[in-house]
């Protein structure tokens, strides 16, 4: 019997510490990660929740200038203007229609470009004299939940301070002007030319008007532009220079902006657009900045960020290649050679994610663009890579773009498998579980955030963007990612 009793406990002795080492390694995988599937609900009651706080207040407040750096507020939509749907699932369909047709833009703008489309053919439509023709059913921002992210810019002298939408996928920057053909509603008085010294519109002759891709002259003098997006809005008027300013700290003068007089779409809220693009009409080339980085806050949040001009990058920045396509100059290419899903690397040609010598394909990285689009066949690689690791999570079918969704309902934490880009010098940018696993309703279900393109463009969007700061070293053409830096 002693004997028994003895084997007995060395049985005990050596099967327990198996068993504790089973659950420990199963709990801490070095390819998993925690999702908090309750904080993630909790912002999708929240951003449909009135708030009342003095945004611009703050974004004065927190603007900051010295000899060689700006920086300036950045908000999500949602702190701007106040969602107008019945529940998340409304405002999360409205923002994917939304984003569909910015990709659908920024597709057609580089296949224009690749087809040697002759932009001198293009003309302004005729909105200065039949504004009535501009009618066009297109519902607002508000009411249509388009996802941009906002920043203050001071224009004119005396200076008047302007909600703006950021876009690094443009070049013009523009702003709704007095008088107005057809103006949107916005958060602040319209700018009014008039009551600013410092405003003047451009000859027809003069390099900036040149380098519009869509212009015409005004009785053979002044110099009219035209953007239009895929989405159907669009914006017309005189293309002048202004003094542009950030803050109360620092100016520039004679930027080159457009003076909207009419204007249709999605941008209810703003009262314009600050382009962040690399053509030569674009703010930081027009300013001269060496660099410039954001870093956008979760878009149903109600806190800020910045953007700064010609700041250092954060030391810890995961470093890749920032390439441009000689065809289109105003998208910023980066180096990505493949995407792990569990630590495992998909096999994913690198050429998929390549600029080809027509200037077909590559990826670039957007500000306006919400979900990442993939070229279909990289896209269902990961797709089927991330459901493989997520058996053990409930399916819940498609909703809307998205194929695959689970029902996290029952869940305050889901652990989910590590999702990573990789980029050329062997440099790896690890995403957090909220850029790839987002939230389509308050019930608990979460769809995977990436969406397959039919087109050769490849794109980075801003939910996986979210929570870094993404630097663009233009003088040394370097794009720096660089986690919880907001």
């Amino acid at each position: 019997m002693a004997q028994f009793c003895l084997f007995l406990l060395f049985i005990s002795l050596v099967s327990v510490p198996c068993v504790l080492s089973r659950s420990l390694s199963s709990s801490s995988h070095p390819h998993t990660q925690i999702f908090d599937v309750a904080a993630s609900i909790e912002k999708t009651v929240q951003v449909l929740t009135p708030a009342t706080q003095n945004f611009q207040q703050e974004a004065i407040k927190n603007t900051h200038f010295n000899s060689s750096s700006i920086s300036v507020s950045v908000y999500p939509r949602s702190a701007l203007v106040m969602p107008r749907h019945k529940d998340y699932a409304a405002l999360t369909l409205s923002r994917l229609e939304r984003d569909s047709a910015r990709v659908s833009s920024l597709t057609m703008k580089l296949q224009l470009a690749l087809n040697n489309f002759n932009h001198s053919d293009l003309k302004p439509v005729e909105t200065m004299v039949q504004p009535e023709d501009l009618q066009t059913p297109i519902t607002s921002g508000a009411s249509q939940g388009s996802g941009e992210y906002f920043t203050r810019l001071g224009l004119g002298q005396p200076v008047k301070e302007y909600y703006m939408v950021l876009d690094t996928g443009s070049d013009i920057t523009w702003v709704q002007c007095e008088p107005c053909s057809d103006c949107y509603q916005q958060s602040d008085p319209i700018f009014s030319p008039s009551s600013s010294s410092t405003y003047s519109r451009l000859s027809c002759d003069a390099a900036q008007c040149s380098a519009l891709e869509v212009s015409a002259c005004a009785n053979s003098q002044s110099c009219l532009y035209q953007v239009s997006y895929g989405d159907g809005s669009f914006t017309v008027g005189d293309f002048a220079t202004e003094t542009v300013s950030f803050g109360n700290s620092g100016s520039f003068s004679e930027v080159a902006i457009g003076c909207g007089h009419d204007n249709e779409g999605l941008f209810v809220g703003a009262a314009g657009l600050i382009a962040l693009g690399g053509g030569s009409l674009s703010l930081p080339t027009q300013i001269k900045a060496s660099s410039f980085s954001y870093c956008f806050v979760d878009r149903d949040s109600a806190s800020s960020s910045t953007l700064d001009f010609n700041s250092a990058r954060p030391g810890d920045s995961v470093i890749a290649p920032l390439l441009r396509n000689s065809r289109r100059s105003t998208f910023f290419y980066v180096g990505l050679t493949g995407i792990s899903v569990g630590g495992q690397m998909l096999s994913i040609p690198a050429s998929v994610f390549q600029v080809d010598g027509s200037g077909s394909g590559g990826i670039i990285v957007d500000s306006g663009t919400a979900v990442t689009r993939l070229k279909s066949t990289a896209y269902n690689t990961l797709r089927d890579s991330f459901v493989k690791y997520t058996q053990h999570l409930p399916s819940a079918g498609k909703f809307a773009l998205f194929d695959t969704c689970y029902d996290l309902s029952s869940m305050t934490r889901a652990s989910v498998p590590t999702l990573a880009f990789h980029f050329s010098g062997g440099k790896t940018l690890p995403l957090h579980p909220k850029n790839y696993l987002i939230p389509v309703d308050s019930s608990g279900k979460f769809c995977l955030a990436f969406a397959p393109t039919d087109g050769s463009l490849s794109i980075i969007g801003n939910i996986q963007q979210q929570g870094t700061r993404v630097s663009y070293d233009l003088a040394n053409n370097l794009v720096g990612f660089s986690p919880d830096k907001c």
